[in-house]
């Protein structure tokens, strides 16, 4: 059986404002694929990301995520493909003033589910995916950053989506809590999740080895196509990542 492409990018330029970060970005993800997208800060891997998403408008070329057409989306088509994405942030984007389970069940109805039994049984499975129930009437302000960023990955995971994009998911965490998130992600991945995630923890990619995205020079380079992990290695030890 071939996987079909989640992801389909032809010739795409990305901008970060008025800059282009990314020319002719040419790529294909597969359903069932776990792919980091790496690089330095400004090369163009948050906001590929962020196009993927939506939240960066496609300016040039072509971009298809999740069955959508981006380079053809409306405004009021967006809704409907972050319903199929999962998306886990740097920052968590937790609201402050609303404990775990109030996060999570503003999240449902956003999307339109009304009926509070199904509402409440959907976010205590999403956070029993992520080992973080026992959270569930906490306050974010409660929990270690660690824990928060799974609370945000069970968030991810309300809407069942096949495809999470994960932005630096552990940037603001230190190596063991960072070990623990990308465990979660691989973790999901083996159970069908497509995952794309932009990083650049290096260490850990290291350690947690998938298909790896390179952006450098304005390009986006899949090291899969051209040396793998001894290319992976290579830029490593030259500081050219």
């Amino acid at each position: 059986m071939v996987n079909q492409a989640i992801i389909h990018v032809a010739n795409a330029d990305i901008y970060q404002r008025e800059n282009i970060v990314l020319q002719g970005v040419n790529l294909d993800v597969n359903e069932g694929e776990f792919v980091y997208i790496i690089g330095k800060v400004g090369s163009g891997k948050s906001s590929l990301i962020k196009t993927m998403n939506a939240e960066i408008p496609l300016i040039a070329g072509e971009m298809e995520v999740a069955g959508h057409k981006l380079h053809t989306l409306k405004n009021r088509e967006i809704p409907m493909l972050r319903r199929k994405l999962g998306v886990v942030f740097q920052d968590f984007r937790l609201l402050t003033d609303r404990s775990i389970r109030e996060n999570l069940e503003f999240t449902l109805r956003a999307v339109g589910w009304k009926k509070n039994k199904l509402i409440t049984e959907r976010v205590i499975e999403a956070l029993h995916q992520t080992d973080m129930e026992k959270y569930i009437d906490k306050m974010p302000h409660q929990l270690s950053g660690g824990e928060q960023q799974r609370v945000v990955i069970a968030r991810a995971l309300l809407n069942e989506p096949q495809l999470i994009l994960a932005d630096e998911p552990t940037g603001n965490l230190d190596p063991d809590t960072s070990e623990q998130i990308l465990c979660l992600l691989k973790e999901l991945n083996a159970k069908g999740k497509t995952i794309v995630m932009a990083s650049h923890d290096y260490a850990l990619i290291g350690r947690h080895r998938a298909r790896t995205l390179v952006c450098e020079n304005f390009q986006l380079r899949d090291t899969s196509h051209s040396g793998g992990q001894l290319d992976f290695d290579e830029m490593l030890a030259n500081n050219r990542i």
